[in-house]
């Protein structure tokens, strides 16, 4: 089985869609295909437009140059013939956020070739039942909605927010992220506080501050606030450029640090842990560089004792890709979940209808082969952006 072509495809949420509903900005949506047939998908989150392009659509694009006519003997095969051919260029950035999409695509293609679904031809499903969090009788993966609000630091986002929560908590959901951005101290403190209130003692709560502090003593001020609240990880305190900071507050809270949304390869995510203290590990699938590279971090980071989990402010596309990561991993408790019930833009809506089903706030394992989510040619022409 060979690549035939690559092929990417701008989509997203058109301008007069209301802010509020959170519309999906332009979406690389990826399409390798093959000689026999099997065509596999994947989404770049967060690539600009012509980055995508000039990078993965066609056979003349730099990583269609390396991989198209390639056999598909194992995703990793080629994961490693991608991040090879940039010895000599940055490997980092964008490039891996396009290499990432590309195996991910690869391992939908090489699991339906082997009618599996992927998270067995990753190992299986590892996780004993009670290391789920609710300890039910079967294995089962946990989304945390992330919960966000079109005002900052003022009492409307801390109303919307709990109207939020509420609302996620009533539709069956079990775990809850806030993001009390570009406030206060004592606005952060307030909003969770009330909404910790507000969704009882036994709901997963955990915080996303987005960066917010620059010294470890205001953060471990607000930390200790926080303390008696039972916050499951505490989130980018500070900006990520050094992980210094991230090491002090770590050795100061209880509460677990938690960071890693834009991190490109496991050598960034494994030097937070070894550097930052961080014990909460978040990478995007497709922006760390794949499953392959996912995997890899899981199983470093099991070694060194943290947790890993996957990020995702993005589509159910990129969420299907973690609902097999967090069922191959034992230390991947949650997956973050962009909920189409409340930020309902079309596209999003859509690709939500298409992915797996939360019921009862939990997804069943998937027995669809590959990673269970095809991009139907009619959404492509409905969302199509003319750049």
């Amino acid at each position: 089985m060979k690549i035939t072509d690559i092929k990417v495809h701008i989509v997203g949420d058109v301008d007069h869609v209301d802010p509020k509903r959170e519309p999906i900005e332009s979406l690389a949506i990826v399409r390798v295909e093959t000689d026999v047939g099997i065509c596999g998908f994947a989404e770049s989150f967060r690539v600009p437009p012509g980055v995508a392009i000039a990078t993965m659509n066609g056979d003349q694009s730099f990583f269609g140059k390396v991989i198209i006519g390639q056999e598909i003997v194992h995703p990793e095969f080629i994961w490693q013939k991608m991040y090879d051919s940039m010895m000599h260029f940055n490997r980092r950035g964008w490039a891996i956020m396009c290499l990432g999409a590309i195996d991910i695509a690869i391992w939908d293609i090489y699991g339906k070739y082997l009618n599996q679904p992927v998270y067995k031809l990753l190992g299986g499903a590892h996780r004993c039942y009670y290391q789920t969090p609710e300890s039910s009788p079967s294995i089962e993966v946990t989304p945390y909605c992330t919960v966000i609000s079109s005002e900052w630091d003022n009492k409307r986002m801390i109303e919307t927010q709990i109207e939020n929560c509420l609302v996620l908590k009533e539709l069956g959901y079990r775990a809850i992220k806030v993001e009390p951005l570009m406030s206060t101290s004592a606005r952060i403190i307030e909003l969770v506080t009330k909404v910790r209130e507000a969704i009882g003692a036994d709901m997963m709560l955990s915080v996303d501050v987005g960066y917010r502090f620059n010294d470890v003593a205001s953060a471990f001020k607000a930390c200790q606030a926080l303390e008696e609240l039972n916050i499951y990880f505490f989130e980018t305190p500070f900006p990520v450029d050094s992980y210094l900071p991230y090491a002090e507050l770590a050795k100061k809270t209880t509460i677990p640090i938690a960071m890693g949304e834009h991190a490109v390869t496991r050598f960034e995510c494994l030097h937070m842990i070894e550097y930052g203290g961080v014990s909460v590990v978040q990478p995007y699938i497709n922006t760390v560089g794949g499953i392959t590279e996912a995997k890899r971090i899981v199983d470093n980071a099991k070694d060194k004792g943290a947790s890993v989990i996957p990020g995702n402010w993005s589509t159910q596309i990129n969420g299907c890709a973690a609902v097999h990561l967090a069922a191959y991993s034992q230390i991947s408790p949650y997956i973050e979940y962009a909920p189409a019930e409340i930020y309902n833009a079309p596209l999003r809506s859509e690709i939500q209808k298409l992915g797996f089903p939360v019921v009862d706030g939990v997804i069943k394992l998937p027995e669809i082969p590959g990673i269970g989510f095809d991009v139907p040619d009619e959404l492509i022409k409905e969302f199509k952006l003319e750049l």
